[in-house]
């Protein structure tokens, strides 16, 4: 099983790698095929989407036929052909079909591991343990920053996809080989998602948990690129240098959160201060979008480095979840967290075209942007303070 968790973590590399690296990608994308910012904001939105709209059906596979299958198939399928799809486009159109079956492809990879998580191990341990996953999964965000720009400066963009393509395969056998699948879980009653939806306590978590990952997603996915490109006329090579900043900054939030809960004792007011300090910094960018380039950089940086409570707050909701409905348990708040991703990535889209077409400084369309995430978290805390604290 320690092989099989590993390759499933490389999967994970590759979910944080195919959600984040258009931000590379915007300029060559846009020459190459003409696709611009709101096209590969839609793209990249539907990624999200389809990825979440995965999450009841995987559900339901890891508690039926457990992560192995799950996972292997999928990934195999859609990360695979989406990548394939990705490597041979010739229109914007092509790009948002391959970044919708990518999607599909990586929905079960994270999942399964949490799955293993919640059923294998004690339950104190299940933040640390999902941070982590995250935390080494974040290379993969790495990997499509400055590793990408140079890869493509070097190779080209078609050939690094079709390269992807096959890591997927590759990775896809690895993990139907070596990943053991926990014993099922016997109850009385088999239960679903309804069950679910009727815990009080998961309505106070489910809307930060909508919101919590968005900006941070949504800034390093696709608006770092074009905001320094546009407002501080960041070349491309200077660009993947700030992705990866930003993708550093999101490691480091994601196991700096993970252990926090069993140190401070408590997991509400970790994510809670945690969520409140983006919100800060994304309210700086929204008044001040043309402060210096270190400032601008900095400031997306404190947005992903704070915006990593995620794997903090699925053992929050995990805690009110049953045994035997893990597997929907974990899968249905990561339709949540990765729904709102997706939706508000196509929402932002058309909030900057909207604005571009109004006109003026080219710092209005992302001071937009950076303002409707701010006060999406916003909305998202004022319900969790309400939540009830849980550690077991």
């Amino acid at each position: 099983m320690r092989l099989g968790l590993i390759l499933l973590c490389a999967g994970y590399v590759l979910s944080q790698f195919y959600r984040a690296f258009l931000a590379v990608l915007s300029q060559v994308l846009e020459a190459d095929i003409g696709a611009g910012p709101d096209d590969l904001a839609f793209a990249s939105g539907l990624w999200f989407l389809t990825f979440a709209a995965m999450q009841i059906p995987v559900g339901e596979a890891l508690d039926r036929i457990g992560p192995r299958r799950t996972a292997a198939v999928l990934l195999a399928l859609g990360g695979g052909g989406g990548a394939l799809v990705f490597a041979m486009a010739s229109a914007p159109v092509h790009v948002a079909v391959a970044m919708g079956l990518i999607g599909v492809g990586c929905s079960p990879v994270l999942m399964a591991s949490y799955y293993i998580f919640a059923r294998m191990f004690p339950a104190d341990m299940f933040a640390t343990l999902g941070a982590v996953m995250i935390g080494v999964g974040s290379v993969g965000n790495l990997a499509g920053s400055a590793p990408l720009a140079w890869a493509v400066e070097v190779f080209g963009w078609r050939e690094s996809l079709f390269v992807l393509a096959a890591v997927s395969g590759i990775l896809a056998l690895g993990i139907f080989v070596t990943v053991q699948d926990p014993p099922r879980a016997e109850h009385a009653r088999k239960g679903s998602v309804l069950d679910l939806l009727r815990l009080p306590a998961m309505w106070l978590i489910f809307p930060l948990m909508f919101v919590n990952y968005a900006p941070a997603a949504g800034l390093r996915g696709l608006w770092v690129g074009p905001y320094l490109g546009d407002v501080h006329a960041a070349t491309s090579t200077v660009i993947g240098n700030a992705t990866m900043i930003m993708g550093i900054a999101m490691i480091l939030g994601t196991f700096a959160y993970g252990p926090l809960d069993r140190w401070l004792g408590t997991r509400k007011w970790v994510v809670f201060v945690g969520n409140a300090a983006g919100m800060l910094a994304l309210f700086v960018l929204a008044a001040q979008p043309e402060l210096g380039f270190g400032a601008a950089v900095a400031l997306c940086a404190a947005v992903g480095l704070f915006g990593m409570s995620f794997p903090m707050l699925m053992a929050h909701g995990r805690s009110f979840i049953p045994t035997h409905l893990a597997g929907r348990g974990v899968t249905l708040m990561n339709l949540f967290g990765i729904g709102g991703v997706g939706l508000f990535q196509v929402l932002t889209g058309q909030l900057h075209a909207v604005a571009s077409e109004i006109g003026g400084a080219p710092a209005m369309p992302y001071q937009v942007v950076f303002g409707f995430f701010a006060v999406l978290l916003l909305l998202g805390l004022a319900p969790y303070l309400l939540s009830r604290d849980r550690l077991d």
